[in-house]
Formats: C-alpha cells, sequence, structure tokens
C-alpha cells in the first residue's frame, strides 16, 4: 500500500540548514487568515514521528537506510545534509494527515510506505516510530454523581470523542451545565464572549443581522471563532427552542487544547468549515433580499459589498424623512434618486446618511438592464466618501 502526498505549501527558510520550522511554515499558508490565526495557537510540541527510506531511486540528496524526523515543529532531514524543499512541503501536509488518522499520532500503522512526489529521483519511506509526550499513564478519578452523569452526557460527542476518559474526568471540573429558553441570547454579535458552548439538546439559532447562518443541535460547538478571534463575538446565537448547554470557560479551553493535539485538529477543522457555511449564507441572502440598519453597516460597505459580488437590483432606503434607492447592475450603479436629487447628486446624499434602514431586492425592469452606468464605480465612491469627509471635518 502507497500513500502519495503533494503538499505545495510555501516554505521559509531556517538559521539551521538542515531543519525547517513548521510555525513559519503554517504562517505562511494560503487559507483564510482567520483559519491561519486558529493555526497559530494549536500547539502540536508534543507529536514527534521518525522515518527510514526503503527505497531511493536516483535522488539527489538521501539514500536508503537513512532516517529523518518530524515533529509538530520542524522537520529534520538525515544527518546534516540539505532539506528537500519539495519534501519539507510534503512533510507539513503529512504532519496533518498523521494527526488526522491518529488523533495523537499514536498506533500509525508503520507498515504503510509514503513517497514524495519526485524532482529528478525518488523515495519511499515507512514510520518507524510515533510518540506524544502528552500520553501519560491513565490514573483513576473518582467522580461526584453529578459529575458522572455530565460526562456520560458528552463523552459521546465529536468535540471529545478523541480525549481518553481518565483524561477527561479530570476535566469534568472545566465545565458548566446551563439551560437557554426560546429566544433567550447566549451569545451577542459584537460583545465579548469568554466561553465556548457544546450542545446537549436542543437548538441554538446563530444569526448575523438579517442573515441566518445555521442552527446547530446536540454535539454541535458554538463559541469557537470568537475564543480564536479576539474574544468579540461575529454572530448572534439564541435558543431556537428550550436547549441545554455545557459551557467551558475560555481560560479552561487552553488547558483542554495543550492537553490534546486532537482537540487543537477537531477546532482548526471546525473553523474552518464554520467560515465557509458563514461565507455562503451571506451570498446566499444577496442573492434574493437583504436588509439592516445603518448602525450595523454604512452606505458605502454596502455598496462595495453588492459592486464586489456583482449583484443586480434596487437598494431601497429608508432615513428620517426621506426615501432613496439605489439601482446596481452587475455590481454598477446605473441610476439614484433621493429626496428630489438623480444621478451622482442622489448617490452623495446616501453616502452621507448615518441611520435609517435599507433593503436589496434582486432584479431590474428592462429599462434599468439597458440604461448606462453612472459613473465609473470606484471614482464615483471615492468622491463621495470624500466629500462626506469634509463635510463632517467643517463641523
Amino acid at each position: 500500500m502507497q500513500k502519495k502526498n503533494d503538499c505545495r505549501k510555501e516554505s521559509s527558510g531556517s538559521e539551521e540548514p538542515n531543519r525547517y520550522n513548521y510555525g513559519r511554515i503554517l504562517k505562511n499558508r494560503t487559507v483564510h487568515p482567520t483559519v491561519a490565526e486558529i493555526i497559530l495557537h494549536l500547539k502540536m510540541q508534543s507529536f514527534k514521528a521518525e522515518f527510514e527510506i526503503i527505497e531511493e531511486n536516483n535522488c539527489p540528496l538521501y539514500r536508503a537506510g537513512e532516517q529523518f524526523l518530524l515533529t509538530g515543529q520542524a522537520f529534520s532531514p538525515p544527518g546534516k545534509k540539505e532539506a528537500c524543499l519539495i519534501l519539507v512541503r510534503e512533510m507539513t501536509e503529512l504532519l496533518f494527515t498523521l494527526l488526522t488518522e491518529t488523533g495523537t499520532g499514536n498506533g500509525q500503522d508503520c507498515s504503510t510506505l509514503y513517497s514524495c512526489s519526485g524532482c529528478s529521483g525518488l523515495i519511499k519511506f515507512r514510520v518507524t516510530s510515533v510518540s506524544d509526550s502528552t500520553t501519560k499513564p491513565e490514573k483513576k478519578i473518582e467522580l461526584r454523581q453529578e459529575e458522572q452523569e455530565l460526562l456520560d452526557k458528552i463523552k459521546g460527542c465529536p468535540f471529545f470523542r478523541t480525549i481518553a476518559t481518565e483524561q477527561l474526568k479530570g476535566m469534568m471540573h472545566f465545565f458548566r451545565e446551563e439551560k437557554i429558553e426560546i429566544g433567550q441570547t447566549l451569545i451577542e454579535k459584537g460583545e465579548r464572549n469568554l466561553d465556548i458552548f457544546l450542545v446537549l439538546s436542543g437548538e441554538l439559532s446563530v444569526d448575523d443581522g438579517p442573515v441566518h447562518i445555521t442552527k446547530l443541535g446536540p454535539g454541535e460547538l458554538c463559541g469557537e471563532m470568537s475564543y480564536f478571534t479576539g474574544n468579540i463575538a461575529g454572530a448572534t446565537v439564541t435558543g431556537f427552542t428550550e436547549t441545554t448547554v455545557v459551557a467551558v470557560s475560555g481560560e479552561f479551553l487552553s488547558q483542554i487544547i495543550e492537553a490534546s493535539p486532537s482537540v487543537q485538529l477537531y477546532l482548526s477543522q471546525l473553523l474552518a468549515r464554520r467560515l465557509v457555511l458563514a461565507n455562503k449564507a451571506r451570498l446566499d441572502d444577496f442573492d434574493s433580499s437583504m436588509q439592516g440598519r445603518l448602525t450595523e453597516m454604512e452606505p458605502s460597505e454596502i455598496f462595495q459589498i453588492l459592486h464586489m459580488h456583482q449583484k443586480t437590483g434596487v437598494l431601497s432606503f429608508t432615513f428620517p424623512g426621506k426615501d432613496a434607492r439605489v439601482a446596481f447592475r452587475e455590481g454598477r450603479i446605473v441610476k439614484a434618486s433621493c429626496n428630489g436629487l438623480a444621478s451622482r447628486d442622489a448617490v452623495y446624499a446616501v453616502l452621507a446618511e448615518k441611520e435609517g434602514s435599507y433593503t436589496f431586492h434582486s432584479g431590474l425592469s428592462p429599462a434599468q438592464m439597458k440604461a448606462a452606468e453612472i459613473a465609473d464605480f470606484n471614482a464615483l465612491l471615492m468622491e463621495g466618501v470624500q466629500r462626506v469627509d469634509e463635510a463632517r471635518a467643517s463641523f
């Protein structure tokens, strides 16, 4: 059986020519910035795997029988030889593969053969040993009745499933059970959130203003995004039904993450999925209609979003004492009106407003679909924003 890894992440140099530091490589991985931020939190210092080259065919650097080392922080080639950049990239990918397959890496099948993608030559290698310094002999821990009952509820959840039972018992004092009523706010967008929550029963609704992102049921987590992005919540979470959750303080979550590489990996993958889901929900909302208040998003931001996503439709505003309408065709402004003003002047007037509400509906009339663009979008927006800044500076 042969496995082939073909990671194409860029690697950076190192002060030690025969050792590559994964902390630096991970910082440059081409992933969403917030995912990179979570990956930087992952402290996989306990993982270590040794490999032996089994076969070699015209490899310019390495020979059969030589050994190299992979840890959660670095790749060390055989002896004092140079590090092959192709192999460094692929060992970066293999690090996450091993953690995914084994949780902490223990029990890896040493008969599995891996191969590099090759340059002028090729090597095949296998794992000879894997260790995890966080693994300690299990020590029997006695729990109180209520702690044991809570343990029975959470130990089957994906978040905790890869943690040894005795290790999980030692964490029970970190958890507290809470009841959430229908409509009750658990997390408020824009507010500090210091906890992460696991749903035991019921459903929670996750919303970003008017945009419904998803519902969370038993076994699912919420609060992880604010934990990894400065404790400021990016969405509001409320009780969709009567719900029971287990809360874990961010202070204690850090200890759990340090103690379990499998939890580290689970959270990074969860965050990546949640970001994709949230972005899709927002885009789907643009495809039909969106609405909100200018206290949440200024006119210039709304304009830029519609332009960036090349939306076609009418953006309607209700301001104190007046209304406005701005028509977009594939992200370009083709018509605008505001309190007797039209075209550019209407756009400038809309950009100056700070209070009110907005609604966007897809679709234009045949006449609007044929209308010429008022002006270059970026030039129009820059001129309008500049006028607003100058007007505010004069007060």
